[in-house]
């Protein structure tokens, strides 16, 4: 049975280049931190990788660090817990953003409202962001705007330009955080251009190895020390996330970084033609399409005709093609998807939704077989619910 993977957005297979440079590591082992020979050698991966880091995130390589974490999650958490920490707020200061976050950002906020934080969540109607509603909303008490850059469901592109822009016009120390997570690797990011002090990316979602992230801090950030440390110990990463770090993890996010630099472009447009190929198939059944104005070209959010999403991938899964319910970091948490009710999607429905993500080396032929199965799982499984 051949398998068919579209689920790219949970997680991508390990590059050969990527899985080369952990392998590497392990074989030339050394803490960064130690002085010894090893020990430098460790060292320059690690700043290796921190350097095509800055270059994917920023057009200056001077303009801001690379702080390595354990993924995405640990990632969003420092940002949104270091910012608040790192000065002394009061009852009632306020934090944005969206109201379609990942579940690292939300129970992030979630936790600061029991601080005495005040959340303001702005609404993304069917994948777009309601500006007017976020100018409306600044005032002298907001001290830090989070919005992600696509939406791990949905695949919406938000306006994370515009949105910063109209939070920097308004006050410049508003600190700007973006979860890039699902855009880095498909979408040219630029920290200058979205006006983002700090942005989240994760390893795994670019063919680099599970349990390695990063945030990228600018420079004006860190000078001003709007950011704290929340796991503290040995001082590494510039004393903002203590611990050994992960250096063949490191190794390996490093190594995909440098496949992206050449490749981003050109496997957006291959991935965005295999999308268009998938809408078009797609509109041929009897499933609702949950599509965003602006797209990005990897995620397609596709509800059933009264069949649980649960249901549908372990038929799917019998067939060796795999999809996802939601975000497979939450698929494991009953909540009802924010991200699916800004389309207007019941809690019913919302549950009946299942999620396809591209990745590099899916093809139109891998579309004609997930369309023949599905297909067959509709007709089965609706008739036995009969």
């Amino acid at each position: 049975m051949n398998r068919i993977y579209l689920d790219n957005s949970a997680t991508t297979v390990i590059s050969k280049e990527a899985l080369a440079a952990v392998n590497e590591a392990y074989e030339k082992f050394g803490n960064p931190s130690s002085l010894h020979s090893l020990g430098v050698a460790a060292s320059k991966v690690v700043r290796d990788a921190s350097d095509s880091l800055i270059s994917l995130l920023s057009r200056d390589r001077l303009s801001g660090n690379i702080i390595f974490t354990s993924g995405g999650t640990e990632s969003n958490s420092l940002a949104l817990l270091g910012a608040y920490h790192s000065k002394k707020r009061k009852q009632g200061d306020t934090l944005i953003i969206s109201d379609s976050e990942h579940a690292s950002v939300e129970e992030s906020a979630r936790y600061l409202e029991s601080l005495g934080v005040n959340v303001v969540r702005v609404p993304t109607v069917c994948g777009a962001l309601d500006l007017d509603f976020l100018a409306a909303n600044l005032n002298s008490t907001v001290y830090m705007i989070s919005i992600m850059s696509v939406n791990n469901e949905t695949g919406a592109v938000y306006d994370v330009g515009g949105a910063f822009s109209k939070a920097k016009k308004f006050n410049p120390d508003i600190i700007t955080h973006t979860d890039a997570v699902q855009a880095f690797g498909k979408l040219p990011i630029s920290a200058e251009k979205l006006k983002a002090d700090m942005i989240t990316v994760s390893s795994h979602k670019v063919h680099g190895p599970m349990g390695v992230g990063a945030l990228y801090v600018s420079k004006e950030i860190i000078k001003t020390r709007r950011l704290v440390p929340t796991v503290h110990g040995g001082g590494q990463m510039l004393g903002y996330r203590s611990g050994t770090e992960n250096y063949p993890g490191i190794a390996g996010f490093g190594a995909a970084c440098k496949y992206l630099k050449t490749d981003l472009l050109a496997d957006a447009r291959k991935i965005t033609a295999v999308r268009e190929y998938a809408v078009s198939a797609l509109r041929e059944l009897d499933v609702k399409l949950n599509l965003p104005q602006n797209a990005a070209p990897h995620i397609l959010s596709v509800t059933l005709p009264g069949i649980k999403s649960e249901v549908m991938l372990h038929y799917l899964s019998s067939a060796g093609i795999y999809v996802s319910s939601g975000s497979a970091c939450s698929s494991n948490t009953p909540k009802t998807s924010g991200a699916l009710k800004t389309f207007g999607l019941s809690a019913f429905d919302a549950d009946c939704t299942i999620r396809i993500s591209l990745g590099n080396d899916n093809k139109n032929e891998d579309i004609d077989c997930l369309i023949e199965v599905l297909s067959e799982g509709i007709r089965t499984l609706v008739k036995r619910k009969k």
